[in-house]
């Protein structure tokens, strides 16, 4: 018997059953940060411009495990982060090296299947049911990559195994850094089972909260829902939380996967109440979506814009166009449009953020613009419900 994580293991599978791992690197940017500089190992070290040279503004990339003992967490305000943990050194990121290592650490995976499926610069899902190095356990396999990694790039990662891969992924999460948790079929309901319903993936915070009020506090308690009643809590995702919770996920390790949007976001602080200063915001976030989408010849029909007031309430606005765009005046006309037609300055801004979706490929030809248009002119837009509820 061997302990990895929280579960006694003996190899589970049969022939006939998947092994999948979640691999997800510790704090990769922060930890980048350290390897490469000593004099920055086992401090507190956050990703992010410091508010005093932005006044107020940015946004938190990551934060190492020593940051995050503050509180501070990926996706918060710089400044926030500043307030919590004031002897933080803050460091500005190297994203096009940050990928560079990504790419070393993909390579890793690579001498064991060539089943991946990338999530992020940071995490994938590994199918190793048939491993290129013929190990039969998936255990084995998950020791073997951990340890490549810290020997050849001297970083760390935490690692999932499980037979699918929502149960892999919340295995990666449970024991870090630098573990390994396994989940065999056999022990999966019973993992799920004392998880707060906030830790289970694909459960957001409105959800959870609208759990909580329902008395629904753990994955047990959540299985007690019946099909109709995930439907009703969850919308069109209600099915696969209710199969996930029973230890059902059949999805496949994608190899190969369709970019649906690009967008960039970026956090206020303090609120903004210019429009002017607005306007820019949106002229640098579409510049940043343009060059994204040029670089890999995709051009999109659907302009959302997100913002974010300094009470929190969250909106998300579509613009749905007849020919697709891709340049960064056309996604900036559009983006002003929507904000024109549907923000309020007055409220102050927090947040803001462009994306660009339904893409296509080919040629682009550029679609001309009027050269003004007046504000709550009707437009074609699509309104809905976003993820957790938030207001589309």
């Amino acid at each position: 018997m061997r302990q990895i994580g929280i579960l006694e293991f003996d190899e589970p599978y049969t022939k006939e059953e998947r092994k999948i791992l979640h691999v997800d690197m510790d704090a990769f940017y922060a930890s980048i940060e350290q390897r490469d500089h000593p004099e920055l190992r086992n401090k507190p070290v956050i990703i992010a411009r410091h508010p005093k040279e932005t006044s107020g503004k940015g946004v938190v990339a990551t934060a190492s495990y020593e940051a995050r003992r503050y509180g501070v967490h990926s996706a918060m305000s710089a400044q926030e982060a500043y307030e919590l943990c004031p002897q933080g050194i803050f460091v500005r990121g190297r994203h096009d090296y940050y990928r560079q290592v990504s790419n070393e650490v993909r390579a890793i995976f690579k001498r064991y299947t060539d089943k991946i499926e990338p999530l992020s610069i940071d995490e994938a899902f590994l199918d190793v049911t048939a491993n290129k190095k013929g190990i039969p356990s998936a255990l084995y396999v998950a020791q073997d990559i951990q340890r490549t990694i810290a020997q050849e790039l001297h970083l760390t990662c935490s690692i999932g195994v499980s037979y699918n891969k929502f149960i892999a992924k919340l295995a990666s999460d449970y024991h870090k850094p630098h573990g390994i948790t396994v989940i065999p079929p056999d022990q999966a309901l019973a993992f799920i089972d004392r998880l707060p319903v906030e830790d289970i993936y694909g459960i957001g915070k409105r959800s959870s909260e609208k759990l909580h009020q329902l008395g629904i506090t753990t994955g047990r308690e959540l299985r007690t829902l019946s099909q109709e009643d995930c439907l009703k809590y969850f919308g069109k995702t209600g099915i696969a939380i209710y199969e996930r919770v029973r230890g059902v996920d059949n999805r496949p390790v994608k190899t190969t996967r369709v970019r649906k949007s690009v967008g960039n976001e970026t956090t206020l602080y303090p609120y903004v109440y210019d429009e002017a200063q607005i306007s820019e915001t949106l002229r640098q976030l579409s510049r940043q979506v343009a060059e994204h989408v040029t670089k890999r010849h995709l051009h999109g029909q659907v302009v959302t814009l997100k913002f974010r007031y300094s009470n929190f309430q969250t909106s998300t606005r579509q613009l749905s166009l007849k020919q697709a765009i891709q340049s960064y005046e056309d996604i900036y006309f559009y983006a002003q449009r929507l904000w024109d037609n549907y923000g309020d300055a007055m409220q102050g801004v927090r947040l803001l953020g462009v994306t660009l979706s339904h893409f296509e490929q080919g040629q682009y030809s550029p679609i001309p613009l009027p050269l003004t248009y007046e504000r709550h002119q009707p437009t074609t837009h699509t309104e809905g419900r976003g993820r957790d509820g938030d207001q589309t």
